[in-house]
């Protein structure tokens, strides 16, 4: 990485486990600081404490990003340094359920979590690298984001919509000297996918590695808008496709070997 343009401090919000720890670790070994953001307290302090021992400095910071305290915490947490690059990769699923039968309050934490957190601080940190003239933004995406899925329609539309926007961003940035990309993720082997109860032993299913994950999203920050990670391109060029109705069909039987039973 290029500590002059991206450093010397990089916040990650989701920056705990999974890939978010893979970015952690990769910019540590460039020499860039690091403010990790999460929930989980546990898992935060081990990424801190390997990023640390890697040379650089970390400040976590504890924090559900749908308190309303939340983005004035983010705020006060980075005030004072200078960021330059800025990632974004909360926005895991947090409910499944069929639309009508479901939740609206519990379909807004996914859609809040998605859109209005990530927004707010893209609006915040963006202006800063805008007015720095120099820095990247690095918002992550899903493959799902190009398909609609029963069960997790609100979690595919707000993916969807975290697309075009970062395509949007990007032409707005590009001559401010920031770069801007949505790295968009396959399956990949985090714990959230664990959590999740996902059968990931199918034979033949396409899954990433997180570090890999990482590594191609931080080779390719300055070759935006949008980069799928590979092994998934040919998906994402068939999910744009025409006949909408032979698609979902077919990603519906796909996901009902892969998912748990939905929820009643």
């Amino acid at each position: 990485m290029n500590v002059e343009k991206y450093g010397p401090w990089a916040v990650i919000v989701g920056g705990s486990e999974g890939v978010g720890a893979e970015f952690a670790t990769q910019l540590a070994d460039s020499g860039i600081n690091l403010v990790l953001l999460a929930r989980k307290v546990g898992p935060l302090e081990e990424t801190a404490a390997a990023s640390r021992a890697r040379g650089v400095e970390v400040r976590t910071l504890s924090v559900d990003l749908l308190d309303s305290e939340a983005f004035n915490r983010i705020k006060e947490a980075t005030d004072d340094i200078e960021v330059g690059l800025f990632i974004y990769n909360a926005g895991a699923n947090t409910y499944g359920h069929e639309f009508v039968t479901g939740d609206l309050t519990q379909f807004q934490s996914v859609i809040d979590l998605n859109i209005t957190s990530q927004l707010q601080l893209v609006h915040h940190f963006g202006a800063r690298l805008r007015e720095r003239g120099r820095g990247g933004i690095l918002l992550v995406g899903s493959l799902s984001g190009y398909l609609g899925s029963a069960q997790i329609s609100i979690y595919s539309a707000v993916k969807s919509f975290c697309r075009t926007f970062a395509e949007g961003l990007w032409l707005e940035m590009q001559d401010h000297g920031v770069d801007v990309l949505e790295l968009v993720l396959g399956l990949t082997r985090t714990p959230a996918m664990a959590r999740a109860g996902l059968n990931m032993d199918l034979p033949g299913l396409q899954i990433s590695e997180p570090r890999d994950v990482a590594m191609q999203g931080l080779t390719n920050i300055a070759n935006g808008p949008v980069v799928v990670v590979k092994g998934f391109e040919d998906s994402a060029e068939k999910n744009s496709g025409h006949n909408r109705a032979e698609l979902l069909r077919e990603a519906r039987d796909s996901a009902r070997k892969l998912l748990p039973p939905p929820s009643a």
